[in-house]
Parts: C-alpha cells; sequence; structure tokens
C-alpha cells in the first residue's frame, strides 16, 4: 500500500510540476507574441508559429494535469464511456496539434536559416511566409479529423487483479484499454509519422547547413573570437536538443496510445512524465534561443525594474 501511494503521489508530483513549468513558459510565449498581433495590427511568421503552438501546449499540459489528477483519484469516474471519449479525443487532437505546429516551426527555421543553392529551396524561401498559415490552419484540420478516429472502438476493460487504495479500505481495478488496430495505424502515419519525419528532415539538414558554415567560418577565421560562429554552435545545440526531445515525445507518445502497457505500470508513468517533459523544456529551450523573447523576460525581471 506504501509502495502504491507513493508511486501515485510521484507520478501526480512530476508531471504536475512539468506541466507548471510548461505552462508558465508557454504562457509567456503566447502573450509576449499575442501583444504584438494586437499592437501592430499584424504578426510575424515566426510568431504566428509560435502563438498556434504555445497555445495548444497550454491547453494540452492543464488537460494532462487534469487527466493525471483525475485518473488517480477517481478511475471509476474517468472511465465511462462518454467522459473516456471525450478525454481520449481531446488528449489526441492537443498531441497532434503540439507536433504539427513544432513541425512546421522547425521548417520555417530550416527554410529562413538554412543556406542552400538549390532553385528549389531558393523559390521555397520566397514564399514560406506565405505558406505558414495555410499549413497551420490545414494541420488543425488533420488533427481534428484524425483524433476524432479515436471516439469509437476505444473501451476501457478491466483486469481481474486489484490493488488496495491509499487512505481508502476499498480496492479499484486496474485498468487497460482495448484499442482498435486501424486507428491506431492510421494515427501513427498521420499524426505523428508526418510530422516526425518534417522535424527530423528539417532540424536535421538546419544542422548539416549550419555546422558546414561553422566550418567554414573556423578556416577563415583570424584567431580571434567570433561571436557569430558562437551563435552558430549554440544554433547547432539548440536545434539537436529539440530534435531528440522531439523523438522521444513522439515515441513515448505513441507507445502510450498503443496501450501495449496497462494503465499503472511503469512504462505508461515514464511516458507521461516525457510528455510533460517535451512541451516544458521544448518551450524553455526557445524562449533562452530566441533573443526578442530572451530580452522581454529580462526586462520583467525585479533586477532590470530595478535598474530603471
Amino acid at each position: 500500500e506504501a509502495l502504491v501511494n507513493h508511486s501515485v503521489t510521484h507520478q501526480v508530483s512530476v508531471v504536475g510540476a512539468e506541466c507548471m513549468i510548461g505552462i508558465i513558459a508557454n504562457g509567456f510565449i503566447m502573450a509576449i507574441n499575442a501583444a504584438a498581433w494586437v499592437q501592430k495590427k499584424a504578426v510575424s511568421t515566426n510568431g504566428r508559429i509560435l502563438l498556434f503552438l504555445s497555445v495548444s501546449r497550454i491547453a494540452l499540459q492543464s488537460f494532462m494535469m487534469l487527466e493525471v489528477i483525475l485518473s488517480d483519484t477517481s478511475p471509476i469516474f474517468l472511465n465511462k464511456d462518454v467522459l473516456y471519449d471525450s478525454f481520449k479525443v481531446s488528449f489526441m487532437f492537443l498531441n497532434y496539434c503540439s507536433l504539427w505546429f513544432a513541425a512546421w516551426l522547425s521548417f520555417f527555421y530550416f527554410v529562413k536559416i538554412a543556406n542552400f543553392s538549390h532553385p528549389l529551396f531558393l523559390k521555397l524561401k520566397w514564399r514560406i511566409s506565405g505558406w505558414i498559415p495555410w499549413l497551420l490552419w490545414l494541420s488543425l484540420f488533420i488533427s481534428f479529423i484524425s483524433s476524432m478516429l479515436f471516439c469509437k472502438d476505444i473501451y476501457p476493460v478491466y483486469c481481474n487483479n486489484s490493488f488496495t487504495v491509499p487512505f481508502s479500505n476499498s480496492t479499484k481495478k486496474v485498468y487497460f484499454t482495448e484499442t482498435n488496430v486501424l486507428n491506431l495505424a492510421f494515427f501513427f502515419n498521420l499524426g505523428i509519422l508526418i510530422p516526425l519525419i518534417i522535424f527530423i528532415v528539417t532540424a536535421t539538414l538546419l544542422i548539416v547547413s549550419l555546422k558546414r558554415h561553422t566550418l567554414h567560418m573556423k578556416n577563415c577565421a583570424t584567431g580571434s573570437r567570433d561571436p557569430s560562429m558562437e551563435a552558430h554552435m549554440g544554433a547547432i545545440k539548440a536545434t539537436s536538443y529539440f530534435l531528440i526531445l522531439y523523438i522521444f515525445n513522439a515515441i513515448s507518445l505513441f507507445l502510450y496510445v498503443s496501450n501495449i502497457f496497462d494503465a499503472s505500470s511503469p512504462w505508461n508513468i515514464l511516458f507521461k512524465i516525457i510528455m510533460a517533459v517535451y512541451p516544458a523544456g521544448h518551450s524553455m529551450l526557445l524562449i533562452q534561443d530566441n533573443p526578442g523573447l530572451r530580452r522581454k523576460i529580462l526586462r520583467s525581471s525585479p533586477k532590470e525594474e530595478h535598474r530603471t
């Protein structure tokens, strides 16, 4: 009983803390870009993607906090058909949106920062700003259609095992879920695989381009410390971190929704933690590596206010 209680408390506290960090970080990103949109009556392409991404992540992490609390405190209530379907569809929709928007952000950074001489890439460089709004709305539509597939043929079921509920004399069943295999295959291909490929390809090509340019700068360096070279190295590290976080999140999401493990399995708990870490970690890195966002957060700090 003590072991179960410790596991439940640890999961709720860890996921809750990560979600709170993510909500604060994404709330800051959303507020900065929304304020800029209102003041200037327009928003940059980068700001538009960040706004869509931050809103989807705030909703996702708020939803994750609620789901974790309910699954641990009221599993029978959560597994009622209507509520279960609503939670499942909402969870999938918000995850789809987060994956797609992050993929388009990587795509946009690749097109704007990378340096390739291919005519197709140069044409893409000129047209990307006009395409992004359509791609964002298309992603919303794809996410909605894909998530709606999960409102049917997914049922909560019980196994014969049970364990004692902490602080109670009652017991509760261990929950499993049966998933339609065709829906899962469609989910993997359209909901995860396509944005995953976009992210991996664009992030990898951006790293290759930055690495090539950095080597060229080293060969031409005079020996003095070059801030531009340091900026390139920082961009390579940041993009690599983004790539690692994105891949781990996509794999965790797929395994979690596949229902390979039972609901109380340590693996499922690990997947939840990774899915909570990714939006928070990625958003913190975005703030750190975006000069505009970094200046805003420094201006709002107490030390900066004291100076002014």
